[in-house]
Order: structure tokens, then sequence, then C-alpha cells
């Protein structure tokens, strides 16, 4: 579980997103956008435990067009919030519902394969890509991560949607302008980082 709050933890694009979800729309929202950033960890988590390194290999083979895409994603929703006017900033009402909240974040979070590398290195510094590790004892593990990424993810957006009716309508338009600025800002990084 301290595993999957370390990999969640740090605030990146999906944390931003769902900050400004949560803020923006509600504690649903800013949760199940987590949920789906957590689902993918899951996925990336199973197949690096469960020895599926040749998928990650086809992976990291088409990592161009997946980060061509998710960078193009990030720009475009960075855009979109920067541009929001005072009105639609402050609106909390449902643009979208939760399946596309989460399926969002799931989607952007996939756009990364050098995740399922990560998961292989933690997991070998804990000596668990040795023969003796059953698979009951991976299958606790990759659970654990999920549990903890979770519970980050519910902290997180419980925290924010305490906050959020304390703020004047105008504070959602700097609110947005902030995360658009942080996702184009990610955006633009892992799309310059193709030209390396």
């Amino acid at each position: 579980m301290g595993l999957g709050i370390s990999i969640a933890a740090p605030v990146g694009p999906i944390g931003v997103l769902c900050i400004q979800r949560t803020l923006k729309k509600g504690f649903p929202s800013g949760f199940f956008s987590g949920l789906g950033a957590a689902t993918a960890d899951l996925l990336y988590g199973s197949l690096a435990g469960f020895g599926a390194l040749w998928l990650g290999n086809h992976l990291v083979q088409i990592q161009t067009p997946l980060r061509l895409v998710g960078g193009s994603i990030l720009v475009l929703m960075g855009v979109r919030a920067f541009l929001q006017k005072e009105q639609q900033a402050a609106n909390t009402g449902k643009s979208r519902g939760l399946a596309g909240d989460y399926f969002s974040t799931f989607l952007l979070t996939l756009t990364n394969p050098i995740t399922i590398f990560s998961f292989a290195a933690v997991y070998g510094g804990l000596g668990l890509g040795s023969a003796e590790t059953s698979t009951w004892q991976m299958g606790l593990l990759v659970l654990g991560v999920f549990v903890g990424s979770v519970a980050w993810w519910l902290t997180l957006s419980s925290l924010v949607a305490l906050l959020r009716g304390r703020f004047k309508p105008q504070f959602y338009k700097v609110i947005n302008k902030i995360a658009g600025v942080v996702l184009v800002g990610f955006g633009v990084s892992l799309l310059l980082a193709l030209l390396k």
C-alpha cells in the first residue's frame, strides 16, 4: 500500500486534473479521475509483477506514438482550461459523466509505458522477481499497490472537496489558468522528449 501511495502521490498532470475536477465538479469527479489512474497503475503493476515483460517491450517500441498522443491531449486540455471564461470555470454542472472522468485519466496514464519498468525495478529491488515468489504473494503486492493508490486519490479528493465551498467564483478562474499552464507544460515536456 505504501508503494501505491508513493507512486500516486507525486503531483503530475493526473494530480492537477484530479484537483481541478474536484474543485469544479465535486468529490466524485475528482475521485473517479484518480481511480482511472490507479487502474492503469494496477494494469502496469500486474504486467510487471507477473512477468509479462514481453508486452512491456512491445509498449516501449510504440512509446513514440503513445507519448505523442498523451502530450497532445495534455496540451489541448491545458489550453481549454486556461481559456475558460469565469462563468464556465465556476460552473459546477457536470460537463461529462464520471465514466468520462475515469477513462480520460486511465488512457492518459497508459500513454506512459515506462511505468511498467518502474514497477519491475521496484519489484526486483524488493526481491520479488525471484523464483521463490509465489503467485499469491505477487497478487497481494499488486492488490496492495492498487489499494494504496486508491487511498491516495480518495484522500486528495476529500481534502480538496472540503475546501471547495470556501472559494469565490473568481478563484476557479485562477485555478483553471494555473492548471492550464501546468498541463500545457507537462504536455510540451512530453512532446519535447520525443526529439531526444
